[in-house]
Formats: C-alpha cells, structure tokens, sequence
C-alpha cells in the first residue's frame, strides 16, 4: 500500500502540559484510521496540527507530493458572503464549476442564460456528476441552496461543511465528529458512502457503531502515547483487553521486585554511602515500571436511587399542535415502572417537545398527564446549563449535593464521584471556563445524576462525550434502579440502554415498537422491502406505456417547481421546528402557524402540476 501521510516523533504541549510525545503513525491507501481518546488528550489538536493549522513542538509529518485532503473540523467555517451553494462546491474542479454555474443560472430564471449553461453542462458531460451531487444534498437535507451562509445554524453549517469535502472527492477523508448534528437516517448514509467511496480516512467520533463499520485501524491516544490496532472497533475493545492484562501482569511483577529493593533503600542511613550506584538507579527506574498501571476496567458504580412507586406517569389521550403542526393528537401511554425507553425520529417531530410536555414546561391542548407521588424527575439537557465560568469544577457539583447514597450504607463524596466520571483531584480544582465543551457536558452529567433521580430523561445525552465516558454512563444507566427516557441518534447507546422505543414519524404518527434500535431497523427494512415488491410490478407496467418527451419549456418549467418544490419543503420544516420548539412569542406562534398553511397549500398546487409534467 502507498502510504499518503507519515508522522514522525511527534510532540505537542501547552506550557507545563503534555498532550503527546514522539508519538508516530501512518496511513496508506484503502485504510480507514480511527483516532480514539478522551475528551482533552489532544485528538482535534493533532487534526490541526496535520492540517498546518497548530504548531508543534517536535517531529516530522510527511505527505504525498499531490495529496488533495478533505478537512471537517468541529465548528468550520466559510466566508459569511457566500450562498450555500457555492460553499458546497467550492472546488477546484472544472466539472464542479460549471455545475455551480449551472445551479446559479438555474436559481436566476433566465432562459437565455439556462440554455447556455445547459449547452456547458452537456459539453462537459456533467450531468451525472450533478445527479451524484444532487443527491448527496438530498441526503444532508442542504435544500435551500441560494441561503448566505451566514444564516446557517451550527448545525446546518457542519452539514454543508461535509457536503463539500465529499463532493470534492479528496485523496484523503479528515473528520473530526461529522456525525454530530446528523439524524439516524443521515448517519446511516453516511456510514454506507464512506464504506463504499472512501479509501483513505482518517476519523475522531463517538459514534461506536459509525466507528466499527467504516474503519479498519484504530489508533489510540493513551497518557501521550499512541497505540495502533489492526482492525475495527469490536477488535480494539477485545485486544485492548488483552494488552491491559498483559502490561498489569508485568506490572505486578515489578511491584514485588520493588518491595523488596524498597526495603534494602531504607536500610540504615550510614550504610547508604556503600550501596552500588548501579543498584540505586536502577531502584528509581524500577519505581517508574511499578507505577504505570494502565487503567482497567472501571468498577461499576451502583448507585441506590430514590424510592419510587408502582404509580409512573401515565398520559390520558394527549393532543399538542402548534398550528397545522401535530405533535401528539390523542396520544395514551402508561409507563411502567423500572421501563428504560428510546425515542428516536427526524428532526422537527417533536421528540424534545414530548419530553417538555412530561416535565410540565409545554402545556397541553386537551388531554392530562398524572405522574406518581414517588417520582423524582433528572433532566439532561441536550443545551446544557449555564454555569458560572469561575465556579471550580468541585463548587459546581456541591452545589446539588455534597454527596450520593450507594444504598447499604456506603456514601461517595462529590470529589469521588467527579473522580468516577474521569475528572481527577487536579481537575476538580480547576475553573470551568479551562474545561472543553465536552468536558462541560460532562460535568452537566454530573450535576443531575449526583442530585439521586428515580426517573432520569435524557435529550441527546451522547452529543460532545468521549467513548470513556460514555461507557461509564451505560454501566450507570444499565445499574439504575428508576426509569429512564432517552432521545439519542447513538445507536450502540441505545441498543445497551433502552428495552423499547416510541418512533416519531410526524403529524403526530407514533410507533410503538418492543425491542432495540437495531431490532427495529431490521423489522423496519424487512416492511420497506415488502412494500417495495408490491409496487414493483405495477411500476414496470407504468414504465411500458409510451409517454411523449416534454418540450424544452415543459423541462425548464419542471426544474423551476423542482427548485420551488426544495424551497418551500424546507421552508415548511422550519416552520415546524419553530413552532415544536416552544420558544416562540404567542403572536409569533400565530404568524408562523398562518404561514405554514399559506406553504403547505401552495405545496399542494405545485405538486399538482409537478404530478403532470412527469406524468
């Protein structure tokens, strides 16, 4: 394999920190390289560093003298005068650039012009191309195409951002978390492109499920240091295992050589100026060996929540709408007690506005909620909360609870139970604007589980935490003697944690489905292919009628509704979030809600005729 990038003895600190040291590793064609670690060890550090766009301290990176990278960082970045469009194809590329003229021409409505670019794209032969680009607009839902780039949410900015790398089909893939801000659809595709288009790549996620299906090598960044493994996720986890026995297994030999050379150090003072030289310093380097433990596998932290009754919540024939926008019409549940469940859907359905409804912080339009005695609620955000920046990491905790009851009369102090979700004595001491967004969400964590919940709901607990931590809250959340509510796109978490989910497919359709995530996309894909051979053969039917070409004004009149088609759907979903979000002033709610039915009508008339064009 012809290796694309080769670092060398790499070192990168900050004043007296050390984020890694000589550390060096490669990648080639066909391989696919995770890079793991926890939150603060440095994985976006060296990205940058890679990227030319962080100094470094020592070493050597090499590349491949025509290397073309494709680079995703966590917040990127574009020109605020630029449109979406021409941030998606900002490309060096001939065939890129005469679709973005296409595109331009097309958004403008002048035939003259449209005639012209078609004749270019026709010349260039790069229809094909636009179809391929087309659709993975689609499938990062990037519809409205004219919008400044300055107008974009984080969110929408990521999206156009991996739009862009993926068009411009670069040598070698950088991302660093590209799923965040994805749905479960979005994700999926994602994962199935890389897999099947991507041939180096080089990718810090969360996501285990996304990581062991696209990658081929994980690269760890352990205390500095970095440990490669020659296989995907599942591999890593099972010789990690075995590295760890190994290393502690020669460890412990150490630490009884060391008790014993230990006890001939402390001898008599005036016998210390006869001892060998050579013995001393070899105790000191023995001392080094028989401190380095590697971490084993946490003790699982079994912590005795508040009592709670047989009585849950139970929701009698629920209806909320913003509008024409239907979050739950006549919507019943009874939640049982000790019920771990999921809530998955597309964006704008209304699954963070179910749970404000549960907590009381949406009121309902008919229906009632009554919720048991018993039941102490512990929401996790997935905004998070505002801390005071010069709090200490320790102060913030306290501030909930000095301490939480492990049941059998064991208690855990607030430092010891920081120092069990990965933050140290040292850290506890630091003030929280030092910490990253990832350690923030972190300490978020901490605040509502150390407040000793019965009912824990959870709205995208996954987004900006590390692996590490995440498998210290499924060994949490799997011990938890309450019930749990999770909104999450992590599909590994889910299928640990959750014993069913409740499917949001909008205007208020909700599926109750008995099982995991990966249970129910299974069940999911077996009813999509039954429907698919049901409507296959009269499809094949319609294909055999003779139909007569449109003429040339039919064609451009079917991609202006086309354009017009893209504009108002994404129009309609933002008026739909809006009005789920329930931030918006009442006259604001009835402003949006009169034009969301002005789209949706105008929606239908295109349709319409977009219907007889294509038939």
């Amino acid at each position: 394999m012809q290796s694309l990038l080769q670092i060398e003895n790499l070192t990168k600190s900050y004043a007296d920190r050390v984020l890694f040291e000589n550390i060096s590793f490669s990648i080639a064609d066909n391989q696919r390289v995770a890079l793991i670690a926890p939150n603060g060890a440095g994985k976006s550090t060296l990205l940058k560093i890679i990227m030319q766009q962080e100094p470094y301290d020592a070493g050597l990176i090499t590349m491949r003298n025509d290397l073309r990278i494709g680079y995703l960082s966590q917040k990127p970045s574009f020109p605020p005068e630029l449109s979406v469009i021409d941030a998606c194809l900002n490309c060096d590329n001939t065939a890129i650039e005469t679709i973005r003229h296409y595109e331009h021409v097309l958004l403008s409505g002048n035939e003259h012009e449209l005639a012209l670019a078609t004749a270019q794209m026709d010349a260039e032969q790069a229809w094909q191309y636009e179809s391929r680009i087309k659709q993975i607009l689609g499938k990062l839902q990037i519809r409205k195409l004219d919008q400044q780039i300055d107008q974009l949410s984080g969110g929408q900015l990521k999206r156009v951002a991996l739009a862009n790398i993926i068009i411009s089909e670069p040598d070698l893939l950088i991302l660093d978390e590209p799923t965040n801000h994805l749905d479960l659809e979005m994700i999926e595709w994602l994962e199935d492109y890389l897999q099947k288009n991507i041939k180096a790549l080089l990718l810090v996620t969360h996501d285990r499920y996304f990581l062991d299906r696209v990658c081929n090598k994980i690269v760890e960044l352990d205390n500095g240091q970095l440990v490669a493994y020659q296989g995907n996720y599942e591999y890593y986890l099972e010789k990690k295992q075995e590295r760890i026995e190994v290393h502690n297994a020669e460890t412990q030999k150490y630490q009884n050589l060391y008790r014993t050379e230990l006890e001939w150090m402390r001898r008599m003072p005036q016998a210390r100026g006869h001892k060998a030289q050579y013995r001393i310093d070899a105790f000191y380097d023995l001392e080094k060996k028989a401190q380095q433990q590697l971490e084993q596998k946490q003790m699982r932290l079994e912590v005795k929540s508040a009592y709670i009754g047989s009585k849950i919540f139970e929701m009698k024939y629920v209806t909320k709408s913003y509008g024409d926008l239907h979050i739950l019409k006549d919507f019943y549940y009874n939640f049982a007690r000790y019920e771990k469940m999921g809530i998955v859907g597309a964006n704008g359905t209304g699954k963070t506005t179910f749970l404000r409804i549960l907590l009381g912080h949406e009121k309902l339009d008919s229906g009632s909620i009554e919720i048991g005695q018993t039941v102490r609620f512990g929401y996790y955000r997935q905004d998070g909360i505002q801390f005071n920046q010069n709090d200490k990491v320790i102060d913030a905790v306290r501030k909930y609870a000095e301490q939480i009851d492990l049941g059998g009369g064991k208690r855990l102090s607030a430092s010891q139970f920081l120092q069990h979700f990965l933050f140290s004595p040292a850290q506890q001491n630091n003030y929280i604007y030092k910490l990253s967004g990832g350690e923030k969400q972190r300490l978020h964590l901490c605040t509502v589980l150390i407040q000793n919940p019965n009912f824990l709901v959870l709205d995208e607990p996954t987004n900006d935490l590390d692996i590490p931590t995440l498998n210290i809250l499924e060994q949490y959340l799997q011990d938890f003697k309450g019930c749990v509510i999770v909104v999450s796109h992590d599909r590994y978490f889910m299928d640990k944690i959750v014993d069913h989910l409740l499917v949001f497919k909008g205007n208020a359709v909700i599926k109750d489905f008995p099982g995991n995530y990966t249970q129910y996309r299974e069940f999911a894909d077996k009813e999509e292919r039954q429907i698919v051979k049901t409507t296959e053969q009269p499809k094949q039917q319609k294909q055999k009628t003779s139909e007569r070409k449109l003429s040339y004004k039919e064609q451009q009149e079917l991609k202006s509704i086309e354009q017009q088609l893209t504009t108002l759907t994404d129009e309609k979903q933002q008026l739909e979030q809006q009005l789920s979000g329930g931030v918006l002033a009442p006259e604001e709610i009835m402003s949006a809600s009169q034009r969301y039915e002005q789209v949706r009508q105008q929606l239908d008339q295109i349709e319409m005729r977009w219907l007889e064009l294509n038939d």
